[in-house]
Parts: structure tokens; sequence; C-alpha cells
């Protein structure tokens, strides 16, 4: 047997022991790329390694395999990869460069974890390979301005949220510089151009608000805890602005139309996640979704020049007009 069939049979043993219901070939597909038939190879190979894996048919007639969770040698003894902690670490990076102090504090956790529990000249080992393969590879980098994130901020909304506890803090409305206390019970965050908190105020009609992070000042959590709205979900929620910014007025249909030339380059975005594509005859490619935030749509059109036309809503088409410039020598 080949080395690269053993490593995948190791993969396929991680994966039948870690799932709950075992897996299915359908499983083996999508994870390997491979065809049905391939999968079904490969699942003969495994029952011949792997003598001790359970076999049984579902509710809806599929053969699953399953190894037993009693004896986790086999996953211990693999230890972990060089190319697996590279990638958490790089996980860890996006994390605190994305201002998710939280979310890399349990990864670094996770990661120590794993170490803890592999034998030391093997866990010294992985950290080196793994350092060696980041700096081979680079790190990935998000390039082009962003705001300067409030870590401390950032902190006291995900302790507020991951309870959840109600938050009071100070907010500068948009057209004053005073500040007012407002009492909130927060569902979620917007990391958009700008940076949203989700919050229902306690004292308000129970509908949902966003609150502009470089507006609030003295964040507290109260310790008083909420019952979150069972029917809210914050993607549906985030899909009625086409950036982070929502308007009851402007939400609407949205129809742009790419030129033949440029119709490749568009067909590779997802402008809106509710965005319907339609390749016409003349090779122009019409994208449509509803949405609102005109002036975020008229920020990201710009860079497209005179390459995309729209044909709604009306005011958009006003903003935009005087600005499709068509000496832009590349398209996003």
């Amino acid at each position: 047997m080949s080395y690269a069939k053993a490593s995948d049979l190791l993969r396929v043993a991680d994966m039948a022991t870690s799932r709950f219901g075992g897996i299915a070939l359908q499983d083996i597909t999508q994870e390997f790329g491979c065809e049905h038939r391939t999968a079904q190879r490969m699942m003969r190979a495994f029952e011949a390694a792997f003598p001790q894996v359970e076999i049984y048919d579902d509710a809806e007639r599929r053969r699953r395999w399953k190894m037993p969770h009693h004896d986790p040698r086999l996953i211990l003894a693999q230890g972990i990869r060089d190319s697996e902690l590279a990638a958490l670490d790089m996980a860890i990076r996006r994390a605190d460069r994305d201002a998710a102090p939280d979310e890399a504090q349990r990864l670094r956790a996770l990661r120590d974890r794993m170490l803890a529990a592999m034998p030391a000249s093997h866990a010294r080992r992985a950290e080196a390979d793994a350092e060696a393969l980041l700096e081979a590879q680079g790190f990935a980098s998000r390039p082009g301005p962003r705001a300067a994130p409030n870590l401390a901020l950032l902190g006291t909304l995900t302790e507020a949220l991951r309870a959840p506890f109600e938050l009071t803090f100070d907010y500068r409305g948009a057209l004053d510089e005073s500040a007012r206390e407002r009492c909130v019970e927060p569902h979620g965050l917007l990391l958009g151009i700008r940076r949203y908190l989700v919050a229902r105020p306690t004292d308000g009609d129970g509908q949902m608000r966003r609150f502009r992070l470089d507006r609030i000042e003295n964040a507290r959590i109260t310790g008083r805890s909420f019952a979150r709205a069972p029917d809210f979900d914050l993607q549906t929620f985030a899909a009625q602005a086409f950036g982070s910014f929502h308007s009851d007025a402007e939400f609407g249909p949205v129809v742009w139309r790419f030129a033949s030339a440029a119709a490749p380059t568009a067909r590779q975005f997802v402008f809106h996640p509710g965005q319907e594509m339609t390749a016409e005859a003349d090779g122009t490619l019409t994208v449509r979704f509803s949405a609102s935030g005109l002036m975020e749509m008229a920020w990201y059109l710009y860079q497209w020049g005179d390459q995309v036309e729209v044909l709604a809503p009306a005011a958009l088409r006003e903003m935009i007009a005087g600005h499709r410039r068509p000496d832009f020598p590349a398209l996003p």
C-alpha cells in the first residue's frame, strides 16, 4: 500500500471514530473528492485494515461505518500533523487580526491541550515543522484599510453575548455629541465596513436595533440574564443590508447589470446571500437581490467604473450617475 493510501485510511479512521453516527460513502466522496466506486474500494480496504469497525445500515438504508470509542490509542498514536497544527496557528492569528479575542483564547487552549496529550518529542517536532510550514507558506493577510478594533469593548460584548447578560453603555447619537445611557439585550455583531452591535433595547418596542461600536462608550455588563428572542436569526437580519447599514426606507429590490467584459469577474462574487444571477443573451450578467444601504452600494460600485449599470433602485442609479469612470485599468 502506498504512503498516500495509508494516510487516507487513517483519515477515514479519524472520521469514523469522531462522528457519532459513523460515516457513509457520501462522506468519503466529499472528503476526498473521489467518485462513488473509488469510495467503495477505499472502504473495502478500510474494513480489511480495521476489522474492529462496526458496519450497519441506517434508517435510510445507507451503509455506515463506525469505529468504537472505547480505544483511543489509534487516534493518539497519530498525534498532530504539522499541516494541521499550522492550520490551527493560522486560525489563531486570523482571530487576533479580526479582533476576536475570545475565539483566539479558546483556540490557543485547544492547541495547548492537543500538544499536552502528545509525547514531548512528537510535540516539539510538530511545533517546529508547523513553524517552518507557516514561514514557507507565508501568513494569509487581508490588505486594505479597516477600523482599528477596541479590544476591551469587544471582550465585554463577547462575554455579554455568550452568557447572555444585559448590557448598559453610553451611546452618542449621529447628530449630536451628547451621549445617553442605553440598556440593551445583545444578540450579535455585524462586522462590515462599520461594526455594529445588534441588540434589543430593554425599554423599547421589542425590535432589534443596530448600535455603531465606535459610538459606544463605558460598556458594562449588568449581570442580569435575559431570554434571547427565539425567532431571531442573525444571518437573516444581516441580509437586510448590503453592508452593515440598514434602513427600512431604503430596503427594496436591487438590480445591477454587468457589461460582457466584466461578467466573468462579477460571476465570481457573492454580492449578497440572496442574490440571483442571470446570464443575458448579449453576454451581460444581471444580478438581483433585496437589501438596503445605498451609500455602501455606491462606494462598492465605484470600483467597477463604467462596467456596471444600476437598473434599480432609481435613487442608487442617480447616486452613481456621475461617477461611472471609463478609465479604470482593472476590475475588482
